[in-house]
Protein backbone atom coordinates (compact mmCIF):
# COMPACT_ATOMS: atom_id res chain seq x y z
CA UNK A 1 0.00 0.00 0.00
CA UNK A 2 1.48 3.30 -1.10
CA UNK A 3 1.11 6.22 1.26
CA UNK A 4 0.79 9.62 -0.32
CA UNK A 5 2.36 12.50 1.56
CA UNK A 6 -0.05 15.15 2.78
CA UNK A 7 -0.57 18.26 0.69
CA UNK A 8 1.82 21.09 1.35
CA UNK A 9 0.34 23.28 4.06
CA UNK A 10 -0.84 26.71 2.97
CA UNK A 11 1.42 29.59 3.91
CA UNK A 12 -0.11 31.28 6.94
CA UNK A 13 -1.19 34.87 6.39
CA UNK A 14 -1.22 37.42 9.14
CA UNK A 15 -3.75 40.23 9.28
CA UNK A 16 -1.44 42.70 7.54
CA UNK A 17 -0.83 40.36 4.59
CA UNK A 18 -4.55 39.63 4.31
CA UNK A 19 -5.38 43.36 4.28
CA UNK A 20 -2.72 43.98 1.61
CA UNK A 21 -4.12 41.16 -0.54
CA UNK A 22 -7.71 42.35 -0.14
CA UNK A 23 -6.71 45.93 -1.02
CA UNK A 24 -4.94 44.68 -4.14
CA UNK A 25 -8.01 42.67 -5.12
CA UNK A 26 -10.25 45.69 -4.54
CA UNK A 27 -8.24 47.54 -7.17
CA UNK A 28 -7.35 44.74 -9.57
CA UNK A 29 -10.04 42.07 -9.26
CA UNK A 30 -10.70 41.90 -13.01
CA UNK A 31 -7.00 41.45 -13.76
CA UNK A 32 -6.69 38.75 -11.09
CA UNK A 33 -9.71 36.89 -12.45
CA UNK A 34 -8.25 37.05 -15.97
CA UNK A 35 -5.08 35.43 -14.62
CA UNK A 36 -7.10 32.75 -12.84
CA UNK A 37 -8.85 31.94 -16.13
CA UNK A 38 -5.53 31.89 -18.01
CA UNK A 39 -4.14 29.26 -15.63
CA UNK A 40 -0.47 28.29 -15.53
CA UNK A 41 0.24 29.75 -18.99
CA UNK A 42 -0.40 33.25 -17.64
CA UNK A 43 -0.86 36.38 -19.71
CA UNK A 44 1.21 39.28 -20.93
CA UNK A 45 0.10 42.76 -19.87
CA UNK A 46 -0.69 43.63 -23.50
CA UNK A 47 -3.05 40.69 -23.92
CA UNK A 48 -4.64 41.39 -20.54
CA UNK A 49 -5.17 45.09 -21.31
CA UNK A 50 -6.82 44.16 -24.60
CA UNK A 51 -9.05 41.50 -23.01
CA UNK A 52 -10.13 43.79 -20.18
CA UNK A 53 -10.39 46.97 -22.24
CA UNK A 54 -8.22 48.96 -19.83
CA UNK A 55 -5.34 51.34 -20.37
CA UNK A 56 -1.93 49.67 -20.03
CA UNK A 57 -0.87 52.23 -17.40
CA UNK A 58 -3.89 51.42 -15.20
CA UNK A 59 -3.29 47.69 -15.63
CA UNK A 60 0.38 48.14 -14.74
CA UNK A 61 -0.63 49.75 -11.43
CA UNK A 62 -3.03 46.90 -10.62
CA UNK A 63 -0.49 44.21 -11.52
CA UNK A 64 2.13 45.91 -9.35
CA UNK A 65 -0.23 45.91 -6.36
CA UNK A 66 -1.26 42.29 -6.96
CA UNK A 67 2.39 41.25 -7.24
CA UNK A 68 3.32 43.21 -4.10
CA UNK A 69 0.59 41.35 -2.20
CA UNK A 70 1.88 37.98 -3.47
CA UNK A 71 -1.30 37.16 -5.39
CA UNK A 72 0.47 37.20 -8.76
CA UNK A 73 3.97 36.51 -9.95
CA UNK A 74 5.76 37.56 -13.10
CA UNK A 75 8.40 35.95 -15.23
CA UNK A 76 10.47 37.55 -17.97
CA UNK A 77 10.16 35.65 -21.23
CA UNK A 78 12.20 37.34 -23.91
CA UNK A 79 10.98 40.92 -24.17
CA UNK A 80 7.67 40.12 -22.44
CA UNK A 81 6.57 39.65 -18.87
CA UNK A 82 4.22 36.77 -18.18
CA UNK A 83 1.94 37.24 -15.18
CA UNK A 84 0.36 34.30 -13.35
CA UNK A 85 -2.02 34.06 -10.43
CA UNK A 86 -0.47 32.51 -7.33
CA UNK A 87 -3.10 29.92 -6.42
CA UNK A 88 -1.34 29.03 -3.16
CA UNK A 89 -1.48 32.64 -1.97
CA UNK A 90 -5.13 32.91 -3.04
CA UNK A 91 -5.96 29.75 -1.08
CA UNK A 92 -4.03 31.09 1.92
CA UNK A 93 -6.17 34.24 1.80
CA UNK A 94 -9.35 32.16 1.62
CA UNK A 95 -8.12 30.04 4.54
CA UNK A 96 -7.41 33.18 6.56
CA UNK A 97 -10.90 34.54 5.84
CA UNK A 98 -12.64 31.30 6.78
CA UNK A 99 -10.36 30.15 9.62
CA UNK A 100 -12.94 30.69 12.33
CA UNK A 101 -16.04 30.18 10.23
CA UNK A 102 -19.12 29.25 12.23
CA UNK A 103 -17.14 29.25 15.48
CA UNK A 104 -15.47 25.96 14.60
CA UNK A 105 -18.70 24.15 13.76
CA UNK A 106 -19.17 22.60 10.32
CA UNK A 107 -20.84 25.02 7.93
CA UNK A 108 -23.33 23.82 5.35
CA UNK A 109 -22.25 24.39 1.75
CA UNK A 110 -24.37 27.05 0.14
CA UNK A 111 -26.08 27.96 3.41
CA UNK A 112 -27.00 31.57 3.92
CA UNK A 113 -25.21 33.68 6.50
CA UNK A 114 -25.89 32.20 9.90
CA UNK A 115 -28.06 29.40 8.51
CA UNK A 116 -25.70 26.56 9.43
CA UNK A 117 -23.98 28.20 12.38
Amino acid sequence: MEITPPCNPLPALDEGAAVKALAALAQGLRAFRALIVAGPDGLTPGVMAEQLGVAPSALSFHLKELAHSGLVSSEARGRNLIYRADIGQMNALLAYLTEHCCEGQPCGAGAGVGAAC
